[in-house]
């Protein structure tokens, strides 16, 4: 679904990635783990637009998608959320999942004027589902409430809520488990393992080694900006290789 071939990105001299290959295939809850420093949100950041890469290409599907901004890449159906979460902290929990949908009818003035009652009902829709989503994360209760008051483990699951009102077929995760105490954390990931039967592939990056055993096959580790190694839990946890690249042996 999506495969990086020999991409490379400097800064200032510093390789933050280098010559890095790897593939994510469609269906999984693919794993990226790897010490401080090791590449891996820099890579998110190239695979969703946000930098371009100075070397390598990048497949989704088949077509090359490195280079177009994230706007483009969202269109194609990658959805990324991001450590620090980005909620419109002054809407409400429903108003920002209401946003979501492309091709709103409400967008445009003219269909505003001339097309009222069609920008009404898709309007209705878009809340239903939104209502939908939120009574399946466990956030219906928060609906009125403005994005900002949320905890970090409900601002997680709100952006889970977002992935949901896409049409996003690949999500990528930049912690989501980071800072989200044991109870939502456990909706967190369940909701992932819903979403993952649903159809939705998932790449995330996590520094909870026990979410990301439990919950990712196959796991693969970044060390120094390039791909160390690949497989199941029980094999990553066996590699001395891995180890080492934590320990800085």
């Amino acid at each position: 679904m999506l495969e990086i071939r020999n991409v490379e990105k400097d800064f200032g001299g510093i390789k933050a990635v280098h010559d890095c290959s790897l593939q994510v295939k469609e269906g999984t809850i693919t794993g990226l783990i790897g010490p401080n420093g090791a590449g891996k949100t820099t890579l998110f950041n190239i695979i969703s637009g946000f930098y371009r890469p100075d070397r390598g290409e990048i497949l989704y599907r088949g077509e090359r998608i490195d280079g177009l901004p994230p706007h483009e890449i969202y269109r194609k159906g990658i959805m990324r959320t991001f450590q620090i979460t980005r909620e419109l902290q002054k809407m409400t929990v429903l108003e920002n999942l209401m946003l979501i949908p492309k091709n709103q009818k409400g967008e445009k003035l003219s269909r505003v004027f001339f097309d009222p009652g069609g920008v009404r009902r898709q309007e209705t829709e878009i809340k239903e589902k939104a209502l939908a989503v939120l009574e399946f994360v466990e956030l219906i209760n928060l609906r009125d409430e403005y994005a900002a008051n949320l905890s970090t483990g409900q601002k997680k699951l709100l952006e889970i809520a977002r992935v949901l009102m896409s049409d996003a077929e690949l999500v990528l995760l930049d912690e989501p488990g980071a800072g989200v105490n044991k109870t939502l954390l456990k909706k967190l990931s369940d909701n992932i393992r819903q979403l993952s039967a649903g159809g939705r592939t998932f790449f995330l990056i996590e520094h909870d080694m026990d979410l990301v055993m439990s919950l990712c096959d196959p796991i693969i580790v970044m060390s120094e900006g390039t791909k160390l190694t690949e497989g199941k839990a029980e094999d990553i946890r066996k590699d001395m290789r891995v180890l080492d690249a934590y320990l800085g042996v």
